[in-house]
């Protein structure tokens, strides 16, 4: 057994950190729906969490620690998927919101750039942007 198959690579415990977020972001207002855990199963694939470490975390996603990205665009993709997970069920609570703060600041941002992020993002998946930003968003180059 290589030294790599006893401890993971960095992306990959990474990863794994960030899949435990996404869960206990859907496990906070209660038990996780069909929505949630399909999309919990679609971020597993995507980041190569197997089905051992998938039941782990399900167990207790508290107990894996957030690797923040080194990059900006690396941590917003990071908030992004969290935003996904979230709005499984179109919809945000407070309690959601709330986490979605400390896993933000955990990424690395601070926490008035979390605010911002967070508030706009809200606006952005809830359907709130405005006509302006909406046509920005159709015209902006991939």
């Amino acid at each position: 057994m290589s030294f790599s198959d006893l401890f993971g690579t960095g992306e990959h415990l990474r990863n794994l950190g960030h899949f435990a977020a996404i869960v206990n972001l859907a496990a906070v207002d209660g038990e996780i729906n069909e929505k949630e855990e399909a999309q919990l199963k679609r971020f597993a694939s995507k980041l190569d969490i197997h089905e051992e470490e998938y039941n782990k975390v399900l167990k207790n996603p508290t107990a894996f620690p957030i690797h923040p990205n080194n990059s900006v665009q690396g941590r917003l993709e990071r908030l992004h998927d969290l935003f996904k997970i979230i709005y499984a069920d179109h919809y945000i609570d407070e309690e959601e919101e709330d986490l979605l703060k400390k896993y933000a600041i955990g990424l690395g941002f601070s926490a008035e750039v979390s605010e911002g992020i967070i508030k706009r993002s809200i606006q952005i998946f809830s359907g709130q942007i405005s006509f302006d930003d909406y046509v920005y968003l159709l015209n902006k180059d991939e």
